[in-house]
């Protein structure tokens, strides 16, 4: 059985929750859910990938476990949740990852690269893989 760590990280005043499994040194994945979901949406595809990829499934601010902080005090755009998983990314020491997006979490993978260019080397550019239903 894969074991699943539930973790927390303070991002700029957030807490982000979020899961993570498989090896650190294992290529990475971020896996963004879907809306109205949260990370745990992935408690199935966690373990059939944790022993090739480091997994990381963050709830996103207003999802979940993470922080739900009011409308007066955190904007919920995209460009917002990006620039919120981006640090998220940084906070936590992800620097080469690839994206597993779903519905919701497409929009806000395209606004990563925007978030994150600044503080990210070409070489970790990051790597957007929808998902697609049938």
């Amino acid at each position: 059985m894969t074991a699943i760590n539930y973790r927390t990280a303070e991002v700029d005043g957030l807490k982000i929750f979020y899961r993570e499994a498989g090896r650190p040194k294992a290529p990475a994945l971020l896996l963004l859910h879907g809306f109205p979901s949260a990370g745990h949406m992935f408690r199935d595809l966690i373990p059939l990938l944790a022993d090739r990829f480091h997994l990381v499934a963050p709830d996103l601010p207003g999802f979940g476990q993470s922080d739900m902080p009011s409308r007066d005090d955190f904007t919920y755009t995209f460009d917002n949740l990006a620039e919120a998983i981006g640090r998220f990314t940084e906070v936590i020491g992800l620097e080469r990852f690839a994206i597993y997006i779903f519905d919701y979490g497409a929009p806000l993978a395209c606004g990563l690269p925007r978030s994150t260019r600044s503080a990210s080397p070409p070489s970790s550019r990051r790597t957007a893989m929808p998902t697609r239903r049938d």
